[in-house]
């Protein structure tokens, strides 16, 4: 993974002792003129650099991922 990574929020994973979700904004992660994604990583031993499980978001999906997340939330 190249480009400029933001770190966003890490936020403590319920449940655990030490797991966090990192939120983080990565341009150009997949090389030059790749498109900027919003990056969610989850960390069982809390390191928000290296989390076992990602996703990668591109930023023109965002908004239709958080109104689908809004929805289960309101289930």
């Amino acid at each position: 993974m190249s480009g400029n990574i933001t770190v966003e929020k890490t936020i403590p994973l319920e449940g655990t002792k030490n797991g966090v979700i990192s939120i983080l904004k990565i341009e150009e992660p997949y090389g030059s003129d790749s498109g900027t994604v919003a990056s969610i990583g989850i960390s069982l031993s809390g390191d928000a650099e290296n989390p076992e499980w990602k996703v990668h978001i591109p930023m023109g999906n965002l908004d239709e991922v958080i109104e689908a997340l809004q929805v289960l939330k309101n289930r």
